[in-house]
């Protein structure tokens, strides 16, 4: 069995080596030396002292650029993290290695609102099944993302309006006390954005946007490569946004926000009218096998030209590019990622938004604005709840 609780890097230039590794491959010693502009003699005994706690390893022999031959150095391959990912209909748990590349996830349809002990306890039951495929004892550490506000410093979900029973319960310290190794909890948002930004098609970018359409509407917000929580941990809730004075009541009890306009359950709910009064045929034939609806049943219908599931679409498409309008205005991205479960209504979706954020923003702010859909599905925010958690592995302790 593997056993990869590694140790901490000790000193500064450790911990950029490690991540340098985890975000770029195997580098060679001079690479590193000449990158963080120390000597070679000190990079040779730096990671001499990685590889004796268990981080990093030789990886043969680098390039030659004439001269000796510089050895290449890697993350151990022991090293090992777990990405879960809560969202508010189901979760997905993967380990990775310590280049956060997926080695095995597993998915299961779980409601978040059964409450904490319900659902951490499948949490970690599906944990401990991919760590024993993978013949791990534990992890060097685990990262969460949840579908609500987060105290980051405290690791508990704060008044989650999606997640009743959620409040302020510790789930950060539980599930370190359960693994024994370090925890970091955070909002599921947070999680995606550090996945593209590791992994997607925000490889890249500087400053972006993160937009998730799922059951709620969320922005991970990247300044200058770093993740901006906002001062209680609540930044990006775009969600409730109110965009009409007068609207549909929002599970965090105002009227007329986006969420509640087209969230996955909103969404959800007008398909279910547009079916039981006859507008939709293609949805009423879809109620009348499944019972129920779902924003992929909206896709479906949809791809068979059906004019209100378009409708649909458009209505909701518009109401997030107003929103974005706005964000773009005043934060000036250099690119907007649009990812979640609703994201995946695809270019439909995405050419309503792009187009009301190219008509309404700024044409300083969109000259060079790409709007992209992600193209890391289930992945994203379990990749990225590793990185979160391998940013504290990897610093110096």
């Amino acid at each position: 069995m593997t056993h990869s609780l590694a140790g901490r890097p000790e000193t500064a230039t450790q911990a950029k080596v490690l991540k340098y590794l985890r975000d770029e491959g195997p580098l060679s010693r001079v690479e590193l030396a000449d990158r963080l502009g120390v000597s070679r003699t000190t990079m040779a005994s730096e990671v001499g002292r990685l590889t004796e706690l268990g981080l990093a390893e030789p990886a043969g022999p680098a390039a030659s650029r004439g001269g000796r031959r510089s050895t290449l150095v890697d993350l151990s391959a022991e090293v090992r993290f777990v990405g879960v990912a809560i969202g508010a209909t189901a979760t997905s748990v993967a380990v990775t290695d310590g280049r956060l590349k997926v080695l095995a996830q597993r998915y299961v349809e779980l409601d978040v609102r059964q409450g904490p002990e319900h659902v951490l306890a499948e949490v970690l039951e599906l944990t401990r099944k991919v760590l024993a495929e993978q013949g791990i004892e534990r992890p060097a550490g685990v990262g969460v993302g949840v579908p609500g506000p987060v105290d980051f410093h405290g690791g508990v979900p704060v008044s989650p309006p999606i997640m009743p029973g959620w409040d302020g319960y510790p789930v950060r310290d539980a599930m370190a006390r359960e693994f024994g190794c370090p925890v970091l909890l955070d909002n599921d948002v947070n999680a995606m954005a550090l996945g593209e930004q590791h992994s997607g098609v925000a490889k890249s970018a500087r400053d972006f946007l993160f937009v998730k359409i799922g059951t709620g509407i969320g922005c991970g917000i990247v300044v200058d490569g770093q993740l901006y929580r906002g001062v209680d941990g609540c930044a990006g809730d775009v969600g409730h946004i109110r965009i009409e004075e007068f609207g549909p009541t929002c599970a965090c009890g105002n009227t007329g926000c986006l969420e509640a306009f087209f969230g996955g359950a909103a969404l959800a709910r007008d398909a279910l009218a547009a079916a039981r009064s006859g507008r939709s045929p293609a949805l009423a034939a879809l109620v009348e096998q499944k019972g129920e609806l779902t924003a992929a049943d909206v896709a479906a219908a949809v791809a068979q030209g059906d004019p209100y599931a378009v409708q649909l679409i458009r209505d909701g498409g518009h109401r997030v590019g107003w929103v974005l309008a706005s964000l773009v205005s005043f934060f000036n991205p250099g690119l907007i990622v649009i990812g979640g479960r609703v994201a995946r209504l695809g270019h439909p979706l995405l050419a309503e938004i792009r187009g009301v954020v190219y008509r309404r923003s700024l044409p300083l702010a969109t000259g060079n604005l790409p709007v992209v859909l992600s193209e890391m599905g289930d992945d994203a925010g379990v990749v990225g709840a590793a990185a979160l958690i391998s940013d504290v592995v990897y610093a110096a302790g």
